[in-house]
């Protein structure tokens, strides 16, 4: 018989509730749940916040915290699915460090939150009470880690720093260019 320790608790419910609310947020821009505007709706608030294109950038954002957020819950794909809801929450909190640190200025705390517990969670590992303890971990090696992270990583700076020369110039009155050379 196993005996599961408090730290196996403590991780069940660090992925339990983060990849939940990761979840419901993503199923809010994919499906429109939870009073969330679809597809179509966030497509358009991220053209407006610098995103294009929209409608494929909601698509990418909604599946990195839906996915994310419901392997995170059951504990599979632990390096995937944390590096994933890390980087979607770090694009989401670069539309928010505008407005500062905390939530009620419309800051970026609570993506900055969620995104640090997703990318800890992808480094300690889903603990023993997880399908993929149950799997023998075959997919959350241990150089599945850096290499999650790392793609995650470059992706999102990609992504982010193309939003943010496309606002720079925008902000400096040039005009958008429709292709980068």
């Amino acid at each position: 018989m196993t005996c599961y320790d408090r730290r196996d608790l403590g991780l069940l419910l660090l992925r339990l509730g983060t990849g939940g609310v990761l979840a419901a947020h993503g199923a809010q821009k994919l499906f429109g749940w939870f009073g969330g505007h679809g597809l179509e709706g966030t497509g358009q608030f991220m053209e407006s916040v610098g995103y294009v294109p929209g409608k494929p950038s909601a698509l990418a954002a909604g599946l990195a915290e839906t996915g994310g957020g419901t392997l995170l819950a059951l504990g599979l794909a632990t390096p995937a699915a944390g590096a994933a809801a890390a980087g979607g929450m770090a694009g989401a909190a670069a539309v928010h460090v505008p407005n500062g640190f905390f939530a009620q200025e419309g800051g970026y705390e609570h993506p900055a939150v969620l995104g640090l517990v997703a990318a800890g969670l992808a480094v300690t590992g889903p603990g023993r009470l997880s399908l993929d303890h149950a799997l023998g971990h075959v997919l959350d090696r241990g150089w599945m880690v850096p290499a999650a992270l790392g793609v995650a990583t470059a992706v999102t700076a990609a992504v982010v720093g193309t939003r943010t020369r496309r606002l720079r110039r925008t902000a400096e009155g040039g005009q958008e260019t429709l292709f980068e050379e």
